[in-house]
Protein backbone atom coordinates (compact mmCIF):
# COMPACT_ATOMS: atom_id res chain seq x y z
CA UNK A 1 0.00 0.00 0.00
CA UNK A 2 2.91 2.06 0.63
CA UNK A 3 3.62 1.82 -2.89
CA UNK A 4 0.59 2.45 -4.61
CA UNK A 5 -1.33 5.47 -5.34
CA UNK A 6 -4.03 5.76 -2.54
CA UNK A 7 -7.05 6.21 -5.62
CA UNK A 8 -9.49 8.44 -4.24
CA UNK A 9 -12.72 6.94 -4.87
CA UNK A 10 -15.02 9.38 -3.65
CA UNK A 11 -14.89 13.32 -3.99
CA UNK A 12 -13.53 15.10 -1.36
CA UNK A 13 -14.94 18.24 0.19
CA UNK A 14 -13.49 21.23 0.94
CA UNK A 15 -12.09 21.37 4.81
CA UNK A 16 -11.76 24.90 5.30
CA UNK A 17 -14.84 26.80 7.44
CA UNK A 18 -17.94 25.67 4.93
CA UNK A 19 -20.95 24.92 6.17
CA UNK A 20 -20.93 21.27 5.98
CA UNK A 21 -21.76 18.18 8.68
CA UNK A 22 -21.38 14.76 6.92
CA UNK A 23 -20.79 13.98 3.34
CA UNK A 24 -23.72 12.51 2.80
CA UNK A 25 -23.71 11.88 -0.55
CA UNK A 26 -20.42 9.88 -1.17
CA UNK A 27 -20.06 10.14 -5.19
CA UNK A 28 -19.72 12.37 -7.69
CA UNK A 29 -21.50 11.26 -10.98
CA UNK A 30 -22.05 7.95 -10.85
CA UNK A 31 -24.58 5.56 -8.75
CA UNK A 32 -23.76 3.41 -6.38
CA UNK A 33 -25.79 0.76 -7.98
CA UNK A 34 -23.07 1.05 -10.91
CA UNK A 35 -20.02 1.33 -9.02
CA UNK A 36 -20.02 -1.39 -6.50
CA UNK A 37 -20.13 -4.52 -8.00
CA UNK A 38 -17.20 -6.16 -8.32
CA UNK A 39 -14.36 -7.22 -5.69
CA UNK A 40 -11.87 -4.44 -7.12
CA UNK A 41 -15.02 -1.92 -6.57
CA UNK A 42 -14.84 -2.59 -2.70
CA UNK A 43 -11.42 -2.81 -2.48
CA UNK A 44 -11.24 0.64 -4.44
CA UNK A 45 -13.67 1.98 -2.02
CA UNK A 46 -11.76 0.76 1.31
CA UNK A 47 -8.48 2.63 -0.36
CA UNK A 48 -10.33 5.63 -0.77
CA UNK A 49 -11.60 5.54 2.78
CA UNK A 50 -7.59 5.10 3.86
CA UNK A 51 -7.14 7.80 2.04
CA UNK A 52 -9.29 9.98 4.28
CA UNK A 53 -7.13 9.05 7.51
CA UNK A 54 -4.73 9.47 5.53
CA UNK A 55 -5.34 13.58 5.07
CA UNK A 56 -6.60 13.54 8.69
CA UNK A 57 -3.25 12.52 10.02
CA UNK A 58 -1.65 15.38 8.86
CA UNK A 59 -2.84 17.44 11.67
CA UNK A 60 -3.31 14.67 14.50
CA UNK A 61 0.34 15.89 15.80
CA UNK A 62 -1.78 19.21 17.05
CA UNK A 63 -4.10 17.06 19.11
CA UNK A 64 -1.87 14.74 20.22
CA UNK A 65 1.39 16.38 20.91
CA UNK A 66 1.02 20.47 20.08
CA UNK A 67 -1.63 20.20 22.94
CA UNK A 68 0.48 18.04 25.23
CA UNK A 69 2.91 20.25 26.95
CA UNK A 70 6.30 18.30 25.29
CA UNK A 71 6.15 19.90 22.06
CA UNK A 72 6.32 23.78 21.77
CA UNK A 73 5.25 26.43 19.02
CA UNK A 74 7.99 28.72 18.84
CA UNK A 75 7.63 29.74 15.02
CA UNK A 76 5.65 32.83 15.88
CA UNK A 77 3.49 33.52 12.39
CA UNK A 78 1.71 29.99 13.06
CA UNK A 79 -0.80 31.58 15.00
CA UNK A 80 -3.59 28.58 14.84
CA UNK A 81 -0.83 26.57 15.94
CA UNK A 82 0.27 28.93 18.73
CA UNK A 83 -3.38 28.96 19.86
CA UNK A 84 -3.64 24.71 20.06
CA UNK A 85 0.00 25.72 22.39
CA UNK A 86 -1.68 27.95 24.86
CA UNK A 87 -4.80 26.57 25.13
CA UNK A 88 -6.62 29.83 23.41
CA UNK A 89 -8.59 27.91 20.72
CA UNK A 90 -11.88 28.43 20.55
CA UNK A 91 -14.64 26.74 18.89
CA UNK A 92 -14.03 28.31 15.10
CA UNK A 93 -10.45 27.40 15.21
CA UNK A 94 -10.12 25.63 11.42
CA UNK A 95 -9.00 22.19 12.91
CA UNK A 96 -11.52 21.59 14.77
CA UNK A 97 -13.78 22.23 11.60
CA UNK A 98 -12.00 19.99 9.27
CA UNK A 99 -10.90 17.58 11.61
CA UNK A 100 -15.43 16.85 12.31
CA UNK A 101 -15.57 16.60 8.52
CA UNK A 102 -13.10 14.68 7.70
CA UNK A 103 -13.67 11.85 10.47
CA UNK A 104 -17.12 11.71 9.63
CA UNK A 105 -16.56 12.05 5.66
CA UNK A 106 -15.06 8.59 6.51
CA UNK A 107 -17.12 7.57 8.35
CA UNK A 108 -19.74 7.79 5.65
CA UNK A 109 -17.57 6.27 3.24
CA UNK A 110 -17.43 2.98 5.40
CA UNK A 111 -21.21 2.70 6.14
CA UNK A 112 -21.86 2.95 2.66
CA UNK A 113 -19.02 0.19 2.05
CA UNK A 114 -20.87 -1.66 4.60
CA UNK A 115 -24.23 -0.97 3.50
CA UNK A 116 -23.64 -2.22 0.11
CA UNK A 117 -21.49 -4.99 0.27
CA UNK A 118 -23.92 -6.56 3.12
CA UNK A 119 -25.96 -8.50 0.58
CA UNK A 120 -23.54 -9.28 -1.69
CA UNK A 121 -22.29 -13.11 -2.51
CA UNK A 122 -18.93 -13.90 -1.09
CA UNK A 123 -18.46 -15.78 -4.25
CA UNK A 124 -19.23 -12.87 -6.09
CA UNK A 125 -16.62 -10.51 -4.03
CA UNK A 126 -14.06 -12.77 -2.88
CA UNK A 127 -12.37 -10.46 -1.03
CA UNK A 128 -15.72 -9.77 1.00
CA UNK A 129 -14.79 -10.56 4.79
CA UNK A 130 -11.51 -8.25 4.52
CA UNK A 131 -13.70 -5.72 2.64
CA UNK A 132 -15.71 -5.55 6.20
CA UNK A 133 -12.46 -5.91 8.07
CA UNK A 134 -11.02 -3.08 7.08
CA UNK A 135 -13.93 -1.08 6.78
CA UNK A 136 -15.08 -1.75 10.48
CA UNK A 137 -11.64 -0.86 11.66
CA UNK A 138 -10.92 2.41 10.09
CA UNK A 139 -14.91 3.25 11.34
CA UNK A 140 -13.57 2.22 15.00
CA UNK A 141 -10.37 4.42 14.43
CA UNK A 142 -12.24 7.38 13.43
CA UNK A 143 -15.17 7.26 16.42
CA UNK A 144 -11.91 6.34 18.90
CA UNK A 145 -10.48 9.78 18.03
CA UNK A 146 -14.17 11.60 17.45
CA UNK A 147 -14.81 10.79 21.53
CA UNK A 148 -11.39 11.68 22.36
CA UNK A 149 -11.31 14.63 20.94
CA UNK A 150 -14.99 16.06 20.79
CA UNK A 151 -16.50 13.84 23.71
CA UNK A 152 -20.28 13.16 22.78
CA UNK A 153 -21.02 13.04 18.85
CA UNK A 154 -23.33 11.98 16.79
CA UNK A 155 -23.11 8.16 16.21
CA UNK A 156 -23.79 7.19 12.65
CA UNK A 157 -23.87 3.28 11.63
CA UNK A 158 -25.82 3.28 8.33
CA UNK A 159 -26.58 5.84 5.83
CA UNK A 160 -28.91 8.66 6.33
CA UNK A 161 -30.96 11.32 4.43
CA UNK A 162 -30.27 14.67 4.44
CA UNK A 163 -33.26 15.56 6.50
CA UNK A 164 -32.26 12.60 9.15
CA UNK A 165 -28.45 14.32 9.18
CA UNK A 166 -29.88 17.97 9.98
CA UNK A 167 -31.72 15.97 13.30
CA UNK A 168 -29.21 14.27 14.70
CA UNK A 169 -27.94 14.75 18.32
CA UNK A 170 -24.82 14.15 20.20
CA UNK A 171 -24.58 10.29 21.73
CA UNK A 172 -23.31 9.50 24.67
CA UNK A 173 -19.34 8.71 24.74
CA UNK A 174 -20.53 5.16 26.54
CA UNK A 175 -22.44 4.24 24.06
CA UNK A 176 -20.69 4.61 21.03
CA UNK A 177 -18.03 2.97 22.91
CA UNK A 178 -19.94 0.49 23.84
CA UNK A 179 -22.18 0.21 20.49
CA UNK A 180 -19.68 0.82 17.73
CA UNK A 181 -16.15 0.88 18.61
CA UNK A 182 -16.00 -2.34 20.85
CA UNK A 183 -18.01 -4.01 18.47
CA UNK A 184 -16.50 -2.94 15.45
CA UNK A 185 -13.02 -4.27 16.66
CA UNK A 186 -13.69 -7.55 17.41
CA UNK A 187 -15.69 -8.00 14.12
CA UNK A 188 -12.49 -6.43 12.28
CA UNK A 189 -9.69 -8.82 14.06
CA UNK A 190 -12.36 -11.94 12.88
CA UNK A 191 -11.92 -11.02 9.42
CA UNK A 192 -8.66 -9.21 8.90
CA UNK A 193 -5.84 -11.83 8.29
CA UNK A 194 -2.70 -11.26 10.52
CA UNK A 195 -0.40 -9.91 7.48
CA UNK A 196 -0.15 -8.80 4.10
CA UNK A 197 1.65 -9.22 1.02
CA UNK A 198 2.99 -7.05 -1.87
CA UNK A 199 1.08 -3.85 -2.66
CA UNK A 200 -1.33 -4.71 0.56
CA UNK A 201 1.32 -4.52 2.80
CA UNK A 202 0.18 -1.57 5.10
CA UNK A 203 -3.87 -2.14 5.27
CA UNK A 204 -5.10 -2.74 8.65
CA UNK A 205 -4.31 -6.27 10.37
CA UNK A 206 -5.88 -8.65 13.03
CA UNK A 207 -2.75 -7.40 15.55
CA UNK A 208 -4.00 -4.33 14.83
CA UNK A 209 -7.36 -4.51 15.36
CA UNK A 210 -6.54 -6.65 18.72
CA UNK A 211 -4.08 -3.57 20.14
CA UNK A 212 -6.35 -0.34 19.15
CA UNK A 213 -8.93 -2.75 21.32
CA UNK A 214 -6.38 -3.32 23.87
CA UNK A 215 -5.87 0.90 24.07
CA UNK A 216 -9.88 1.37 23.78
CA UNK A 217 -10.19 -0.19 27.18
CA UNK A 218 -7.11 1.07 28.54
CA UNK A 219 -8.78 3.98 28.06
CA UNK A 220 -11.79 3.32 29.38
CA UNK A 221 -9.49 1.84 32.37
CA UNK A 222 -10.85 -1.52 32.10
CA UNK A 223 -8.00 -3.22 33.22
CA UNK A 224 -8.84 -6.63 33.17
CA UNK A 225 -10.36 -6.68 29.75
CA UNK A 226 -6.87 -4.65 28.51
CA UNK A 227 -4.50 -6.86 29.94
CA UNK A 228 -6.57 -9.66 28.28
CA UNK A 229 -6.66 -8.61 24.81
CA UNK A 230 -2.93 -6.81 24.80
CA UNK A 231 -1.58 -10.82 25.99
CA UNK A 232 -3.25 -12.15 22.63
CA UNK A 233 -1.28 -9.25 20.71
CA UNK A 234 2.28 -10.54 22.65
CA UNK A 235 2.96 -13.70 20.86
CA UNK A 236 2.05 -12.64 17.42
CA UNK A 237 5.78 -12.74 16.19
CA UNK A 238 6.46 -8.69 16.76
CA UNK A 239 9.83 -7.81 18.58
CA UNK A 240 11.33 -4.35 19.39
CA UNK A 241 13.92 -3.12 16.81
CA UNK A 242 17.23 -3.50 18.27
CA UNK A 243 17.71 0.34 17.73
CA UNK A 244 15.34 2.79 18.52
CA UNK A 245 16.72 5.15 15.52
CA UNK A 246 15.39 2.67 12.62
CA UNK A 247 12.11 3.30 13.48
CA UNK A 248 12.89 6.26 12.08
CA UNK A 249 14.88 5.38 9.16
CA UNK A 250 13.04 6.45 6.13
CA UNK A 251 15.78 4.24 3.82
CA UNK A 252 14.73 0.73 4.87
CA UNK A 253 11.56 -1.25 5.32
CA UNK A 254 8.83 0.61 7.34
CA UNK A 255 6.80 -2.46 7.74
CA UNK A 256 9.53 -3.93 10.56
CA UNK A 257 9.01 -6.38 13.21
CA UNK A 258 7.98 -3.46 15.75
CA UNK A 259 5.23 -2.17 12.90
CA UNK A 260 0.98 -2.75 14.02
CA UNK A 261 -0.20 0.08 12.11
CA UNK A 262 0.91 3.42 10.08
CA UNK A 263 -0.93 5.94 8.43
CA UNK A 264 0.98 5.17 4.81
CA UNK A 265 2.54 8.35 2.95
CA UNK A 266 4.41 7.88 0.03
CA UNK A 267 6.41 10.81 -1.43
CA UNK A 268 6.64 11.58 -5.78
CA UNK A 269 3.15 10.78 -6.41
CA UNK A 270 1.27 13.08 -4.23
CA UNK A 271 0.49 10.93 -1.15
CA UNK A 272 3.05 12.90 0.90
CA UNK A 273 2.97 13.67 4.42
CA UNK A 274 3.77 17.39 5.78
CA UNK A 275 5.47 16.11 8.58
CA UNK A 276 9.72 16.98 7.62
CA UNK A 277 8.71 20.22 6.41
CA UNK A 278 6.88 21.33 9.86
CA UNK A 279 8.95 19.84 12.19
CA UNK A 280 12.31 20.67 10.60
CA UNK A 281 14.05 23.51 12.03
CA UNK A 282 14.20 27.26 10.13
CA UNK A 283 18.52 26.29 9.65
CA UNK A 284 19.78 26.24 6.19
CA UNK A 285 22.93 24.03 7.07
CA UNK A 286 20.06 21.36 8.95
CA UNK A 287 17.71 21.42 5.77
CA UNK A 288 20.92 20.88 3.24
CA UNK A 289 22.29 18.04 5.63
CA UNK A 290 19.26 15.97 5.20
CA UNK A 291 17.86 16.98 1.78
CA UNK A 292 15.44 18.99 2.77
CA UNK A 293 13.76 21.28 0.21
CA UNK A 294 10.78 23.50 0.49
CA UNK A 295 9.08 25.36 3.72
CA UNK A 296 10.68 25.16 7.32
CA UNK A 297 8.12 25.22 9.68
CA UNK A 298 9.86 24.42 13.00
CA UNK A 299 6.71 23.92 14.94
CA UNK A 300 6.05 21.64 17.64
CA UNK A 301 9.71 21.94 19.19
CA UNK A 302 10.84 19.40 21.92
CA UNK A 303 10.48 21.95 25.08
CA UNK A 304 13.71 22.06 27.44
CA UNK A 305 11.61 20.20 29.91
CA UNK A 306 11.44 17.36 28.49
CA UNK A 307 14.92 17.15 27.04
CA UNK A 308 15.68 17.34 31.17
CA UNK A 309 13.80 14.61 31.07
CA UNK A 310 15.46 11.51 29.35
CA UNK A 311 18.55 10.15 31.40
CA UNK A 312 21.87 11.12 29.56
CA UNK A 313 22.55 7.26 28.59
CA UNK A 314 18.93 7.27 26.85
CA UNK A 315 19.55 6.41 23.51
CA UNK A 316 16.34 8.01 22.41
CA UNK A 317 17.24 10.98 23.21
CA UNK A 318 19.71 12.27 20.38
CA UNK A 319 17.01 11.27 17.81
CA UNK A 320 13.48 12.68 19.85
CA UNK A 321 15.00 16.11 21.02
CA UNK A 322 18.44 16.83 19.22
CA UNK A 323 20.28 20.35 19.81
CA UNK A 324 22.04 20.29 16.34
CA UNK A 325 23.51 17.58 13.83
CA UNK A 326 26.79 15.50 13.00
CA UNK A 327 27.86 16.51 9.83
CA UNK A 328 29.70 13.70 7.52
CA UNK A 329 32.60 15.28 8.38
CA UNK A 330 31.90 13.97 12.47
CA UNK A 331 31.96 17.46 13.39
CA UNK A 332 28.95 18.83 15.86
CA UNK A 333 26.81 21.74 14.72
CA UNK A 334 24.64 22.71 17.30
CA UNK A 335 21.21 24.72 16.52
CA UNK A 336 22.07 28.52 17.11
CA UNK A 337 21.61 30.23 20.24
CA UNK A 338 18.66 32.18 19.92
CA UNK A 339 15.32 30.49 18.33
CA UNK A 340 14.27 26.90 18.37
CA UNK A 341 16.91 24.96 20.68
CA UNK A 342 15.57 21.70 20.04
CA UNK A 343 13.92 19.58 17.34
CA UNK A 344 12.99 15.99 16.53
CA UNK A 345 14.86 14.01 14.01
CA UNK A 346 11.89 11.47 14.18
CA UNK A 347 10.48 12.73 10.48
CA UNK A 348 14.22 14.04 8.60
CA UNK A 349 14.14 12.52 5.38
CA UNK A 350 14.94 13.81 2.01
CA UNK A 351 12.20 15.63 0.59
CA UNK A 352 11.79 17.04 -2.67
CA UNK A 353 9.30 19.74 -2.37
CA UNK A 354 7.30 20.93 0.92
CA UNK A 355 4.71 18.46 2.15
CA UNK A 356 5.75 15.76 0.01
CA UNK A 357 7.70 13.69 2.37
CA UNK A 358 7.32 9.24 2.66
CA UNK A 359 7.39 9.75 6.46
CA UNK A 360 4.45 7.60 7.57
CA UNK A 361 2.58 8.56 11.31
CA UNK A 362 2.52 5.45 13.56
CA UNK A 363 -0.30 5.32 15.56
CA UNK A 364 0.06 1.39 16.92
CA UNK A 365 3.58 -0.07 17.32
CA UNK A 366 4.67 -2.83 19.55
CA UNK A 367 6.87 -0.93 22.31
CA UNK A 368 3.35 0.76 22.90
CA UNK A 369 1.77 -2.97 23.17
CA UNK A 370 4.23 -3.45 25.52
CA UNK A 371 3.91 -0.49 27.87
CA UNK A 372 0.19 -0.97 27.81
CA UNK A 373 0.35 -4.35 28.87
CA UNK A 374 2.29 -3.80 32.12
CA UNK A 375 0.12 -0.64 32.90
CA UNK A 376 -2.68 -2.85 32.62
CA UNK A 377 -0.71 -5.48 34.55
CA UNK A 378 0.70 -2.79 37.21
CA UNK A 379 -3.07 -2.01 37.43
CA UNK A 380 -4.24 -5.63 38.02
CA UNK A 381 -1.72 -5.94 40.90
CA UNK A 382 0.75 -7.65 39.07
CA UNK A 383 3.67 -5.65 39.46
CA UNK A 384 6.17 -7.69 39.28
CA UNK A 385 5.07 -9.26 36.19
CA UNK A 386 4.63 -5.27 34.43
CA UNK A 387 8.28 -4.90 34.92
CA UNK A 388 9.34 -7.62 32.52
CA UNK A 389 7.65 -5.87 29.75
CA UNK A 390 8.24 -1.86 30.95
CA UNK A 391 12.11 -3.29 31.19
CA UNK A 392 11.87 -4.68 27.50
CA UNK A 393 11.47 -1.34 26.31
CA UNK A 394 13.73 0.27 28.51
CA UNK A 395 16.04 -2.26 27.96
CA UNK A 396 16.44 -1.54 24.09
CA UNK A 397 17.04 2.73 25.27
CA UNK A 398 20.23 1.53 27.17
CA UNK A 399 18.94 2.70 30.12
CA UNK A 400 18.75 0.46 33.82
CA UNK A 401 16.24 -2.15 34.44
CA UNK A 402 13.84 -1.71 37.30
CA UNK A 403 14.49 -4.85 39.54
CA UNK A 404 11.73 -3.84 42.52
CA UNK A 405 9.16 -1.67 42.90
CA UNK A 406 5.87 -1.19 44.42
CA UNK A 407 2.57 -0.36 42.56
CA UNK A 408 2.62 3.22 42.56
CA UNK A 409 6.26 3.13 41.42
CA UNK A 410 5.63 1.42 38.82
CA UNK A 411 2.98 3.46 37.45
CA UNK A 412 4.60 6.76 37.26
CA UNK A 413 7.68 4.83 35.80
CA UNK A 414 5.40 2.94 33.01
CA UNK A 415 3.75 7.00 32.12
CA UNK A 416 7.55 8.10 32.41
CA UNK A 417 8.65 5.36 29.34
CA UNK A 418 5.35 6.11 27.29
CA UNK A 419 6.74 10.32 27.61
CA UNK A 420 10.32 9.70 26.31
CA UNK A 421 9.56 6.48 23.96
CA UNK A 422 6.32 8.29 21.86
CA UNK A 423 7.35 11.72 21.70
CA UNK A 424 5.54 13.17 18.63
CA UNK A 425 3.93 10.41 18.04
CA UNK A 426 0.56 11.21 19.38
CA UNK A 427 -0.32 9.77 22.53
CA UNK A 428 1.20 12.37 24.92
CA UNK A 429 -2.34 14.17 25.48
CA UNK A 430 -4.35 11.24 25.71
CA UNK A 431 -1.93 9.70 28.02
CA UNK A 432 -2.68 12.65 30.20
CA UNK A 433 -6.10 12.87 29.75
CA UNK A 434 -6.83 9.12 30.26
CA UNK A 435 -4.51 9.37 33.59
CA UNK A 436 -5.89 12.52 34.83
CA UNK A 437 -2.97 14.11 34.64
CA UNK A 438 -4.23 16.65 32.34
CA UNK A 439 -4.88 20.00 34.27
CA UNK A 440 -1.73 19.45 37.40
CA UNK A 441 0.49 18.90 34.46
CA UNK A 442 -0.67 21.64 32.02
CA UNK A 443 -2.36 24.19 34.26
CA UNK A 444 0.59 26.47 34.19
CA UNK A 445 0.54 26.42 30.33
CA UNK A 446 -2.61 27.83 30.33
CA UNK A 447 -5.26 24.83 30.69
CA UNK A 448 -8.52 25.15 32.72
CA UNK A 449 -10.22 21.87 33.90
CA UNK A 450 -13.33 21.65 31.72
CA UNK A 451 -10.75 21.57 28.34
CA UNK A 452 -9.91 17.91 28.32
CA UNK A 453 -12.15 17.78 25.69
CA UNK A 454 -12.20 20.07 22.75
CA UNK A 455 -15.16 22.65 21.36
CA UNK A 456 -17.36 21.32 19.13
CA UNK A 457 -16.88 23.55 15.66
CA UNK A 458 -19.79 26.28 16.54
CA UNK A 459 -20.96 25.48 12.93
CA UNK A 460 -22.29 21.77 13.28
CA UNK A 461 -23.92 23.02 16.50
CA UNK A 462 -25.63 25.99 14.13
CA UNK A 463 -26.25 23.74 11.26
CA UNK A 464 -28.30 21.32 14.02
CA UNK A 465 -29.58 24.51 15.85
CA UNK A 466 -31.02 22.85 18.89
CA UNK A 467 -28.91 22.94 22.36
CA UNK A 468 -31.09 20.50 23.80
CA UNK A 469 -30.38 17.57 21.55
CA UNK A 470 -27.11 18.89 20.22
CA UNK A 471 -25.07 21.45 22.84
CA UNK A 472 -21.54 22.82 22.80
CA UNK A 473 -19.27 21.20 25.22
CA UNK A 474 -19.14 22.91 29.04
CA UNK A 475 -17.18 26.20 29.09
CA UNK A 476 -16.83 26.74 25.59
CA UNK A 477 -20.72 28.29 25.17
Amino acid sequence: MKKTTLFTLLVLLATSCKREFIELNPLSTVSTDVLYKTDKDFQDAVVGSYNVLQDQYRDFWQFGDLRGGDARNESAPQAPFTRMDNFTLDYNEVVLIASWQKYYRLITRVNTILARIESVDAAVIPGKNRHVGEARFLRAVAYFDLVRIYGDVPMITKLITTEEAYKLSRDRVDKIYDEVIIKDLPDAKSKLPATYSGADVGRATKGAAKALLGRVYLTRKDFVKAEAKLAEVIPMGYSLLKNYNELFDYTKNEHHSEYIFDVEYEEGIGEGSNFTNLFIPNATFISDFYGVKGDRVETASPTEGLFDAYPAADLRKEISVARGITDKTGKYIPLRTSGVQWFTKKYMTPVASTNDSRANWKIIRYADVLLMYAESLNENGKTTEALTYLNQVRNREGVPAFATGTKEETRERIYTERRLEFYLEGHRWFDLVRTGRAYETLKAAGMRPHMTLFPVPLTQIELINDRAIFPQNPGYE
